[in-house]
């Protein structure tokens, strides 16, 4: 019994071991896709198009129901030191540095990610992909690059947009349940906020776009089972890509606090 444990075991870490290994190429695969010739940007905007435009109006609901909520917590929580008047650089500050890319970033890629999945896993269960490949075309060249450009330049546009949403969200807030006038707050944002906590929020949202287009294409990729495997790998994606935002979150910002 101990030993078909351990047999389990040293299955399951050399699978994992193995799908590491497999992300990690098809990410410098994917990499070298982008940068190599000819180079298709019909494709890349369609696909801009798809995860940008079509997620805007959700990531900005979130976004200013985000700001409203911190700024009501915020007024309630400071009114006990005296300082509920700086609500704004409160509210601007955990949008632009953390909620702002991290929520985005989640929303995007549980819409795109697992769209991006069941694309390619419908694609790899019915042939078309090794139909490509006997036809002579790359499939990472034709599938995965544009994704993860595509992704890589429109999830910090889709950030900035979300950024301002929520600050005018909190903004409402503010107004409401404080004796504040517009002025005043936007004076407080932009004191709160400096070139270097715009830029790491936007900085993390980069690398957030890479791990989405990535995850959801690796498990694409790698469907089995026709539809039911479609399924699974969808859901699959969505978690993994959850999952590795958080983790990479983490590491971001103390990287980016370290510079």
């Amino acid at each position: 019994m101990v030993k078909k444990a351990f047999i389990a075991i040293d299955n399951r870490a050399r699978q994992v071991f193995l799908s590491v290994g497999t992300i990690f190429f098809l990410a410098l695969r994917g990499l070298q896709g982008i940068f190599t010739r000819p180079f298709d940007f019909g494709l890349v905007m369609q696909e801009a198009e798809n995860i940008g435009t079509k997620s805007l109006l959700l990531v900005n609901i979130i976004a200013i129901f985000t700001g409203m909520v911190l700024a009501l917590q915020a007024v309630h929580s400071m009114k006990r030191y005296g300082a509920e008047l700086y609500v704004g650089a409160l509210v601007s500050l955990s949008l632009v540095r953390e909620l702002g890319p991290v929520l985005s970033a989640i929303m995007v890629g549980g819409r795109v990610g697992s769209g991006i999945a069941a694309e390619i896993g419908s694609m790899q269960v019915t042939e078309q992909i090794d139909a490509m490949r006997a036809l002579g075309a790359n499939p990472i060249k034709k599938l995965v690059a544009p994704r993860m450009l595509a992704a890589m330049i429109v999830l910090p546009l889709l950030t900035v947009s979300a950024d301002v949403v929520g600050i005018f969200g909190g903004l409402v807030v503010a107004l409401a349940e404080l004796p504040m006038d517009v002025h005043f707050y936007l004076n407080t944002v932009w004191w709160a906020i400096t070139i270097g906590d715009f830029l790491s929020g936007i900085g993390k949202t980069v690398f957030f776009g890479f791990l989405i287009a990535l995850f959801g294409c690796y498990y694409g990729l790698h469907t089995e089972g026709g539809t039911t495997g479609v399924g699974r790998s969808t859901t699959r994606a969505v978690v993994t890509i959850s999952i590795a935002i958080l983790i990479s979150d983490f590491f971001l910002t103390k990287l980016f606090l370290i510079f």
